[in-house]
């Protein structure tokens, strides 16, 4: 007898109740896929955008509650084009080992095949053993194997909330503001923007997307800008953070960019605190991920992120984007 089950969804308003459930009670941890779920219930997009997930049930807990569920896939598009495949899971990290991870990831692989077309699938993001064996998997189910250069992003999931949170910002030697970003800024945040994808290859935007997204951003209310007023000269924006994936409790940093120019004065610690203390007053977690090696992790910690960790034993999540063979692939962006 089968010790688990699939099912599929295509629409959010048939996602089951046990999927809210789970995604609320592991709100840090799915924000990757809980908040475009969200919002996709609230304001269903005219045009039918072929949104889809996968759950794995587990049938030896009671049926339809939040226990039962092992993984959840989503495969979902954003403003700016289709997102990778993302994989969810509420378990502990360390009990996701290859022999319980492989028959229950290749039938959640196999139903996807079914529900969209290889090349959709360009690349997966999810903790490092999940991302590993989807990628096994859809390559035995469609041929398609790894890019030659796979490994797109490694990180580390943070949290900071009110307790973590620490309030003394460094002190610099010129004037600044942090504020929402407004329609007379996009001509300058859409270069930022820019260069900012030009440091996550492959999804680097061309001038033109990155002015819509600089649009979208704005217009949304999604995007803060740290700007510098010196005695030598008028304002300008030095650091740019955005927060585009919102829940009821928490909220996701996604995008942190200093201009080259102004790196080394504090601007993105200044930003993201100034950020996280406006987000705290009515969210209780706020969550990004930072890449292995990257030295901002330090500008994190001193705003008071830490490491979120699954498991008892403390250890810190990790997360891995894999990409697919981009010659047999329709490359996304996120």
């Amino acid at each position: 007898m089968a010790s688990f089950s699939v099912s599929t969804i295509q629409s959010a308003r048939d996602i089951p109740a046990a999927v809210w459930d789970v995604f609320r009670e592991n709100a840090q941890a799915s924000n990757v896929m809980y908040a475009h779920a969200d919002n996709a219930f609230k304001s269903p997009t005219p045009d039918g955008t072929a949104d889809c997930w996968v759950v794995v049930w587990d049938l030896t807990e009671p049926s339809g509650t939040s226990a039962a569920i092992l993984f959840v896939l989503s495969c979902t598009t954003g403003p700016l084009g289709p997102y990778p495949i993302f994989i969810f899971t509420p378990l502990p990290a360390a009990s996701l080992a290859r022999e319980f991870l492989s028959p229950r990831i290749l039938a959640m692989a196999r139903a996807l095949r079914l529900m969209v077309a290889p090349e959709r699938v360009f690349s997966v993001f999810a903790v490092d053993a999940l991302a590993d064996a989807f990628a096994a998997s859809w390559t035995v189910e469609t041929g398609i194997q790894l890019d030659s250069n796979p490994v797109y992003y490694h990180a580390s999931l943070m949290c900071c909330d009110r307790n973590t949170l620490r309030t003394h910002p460094p002190q610099g030697e010129v004037t600044f503001a942090s504020r929402l970003a407004t329609a007379a800024d996009v001509k300058k945040v859409s270069l930022l923007c820019q260069d900012f994808s030009a440091t996550s290859e492959p999804f680097v935007l061309s001038c033109e997307k990155a002015a819509r997204e600089a649009e979208l951003l704005v217009q949304k209310g999604q995007l803060w800008v740290h700007e510098f007023r010196s005695s030598e000269g008028g304002p300008e924006i030095a650091c740019i953070l955005a927060v585009t994936r919102s829940t009821a409790n928490v909220a996701g940093l996604t995008k942190v960019f200093t201009d080259p120019r102004w790196r080394s004065r504090g601007c993105a610690e200044r930003l993201t605190r100034h950020v996280c203390q406006h987000l705290l007053d009515t969210k209780e977690t706020v969550v990004l991920y930072v890449s292995h090696g990257n030295p901002a992790a330090k500008v994190y910690e001193r705003v008071g992120f830490v490491g979120f960790a699954s498991g008892i034993d403390g250890r810190t999540d990790t997360w891995k984007e894999l990409g697919f063979d981009l010659a047999k692939v329709d490359l996304g962006h996120w």
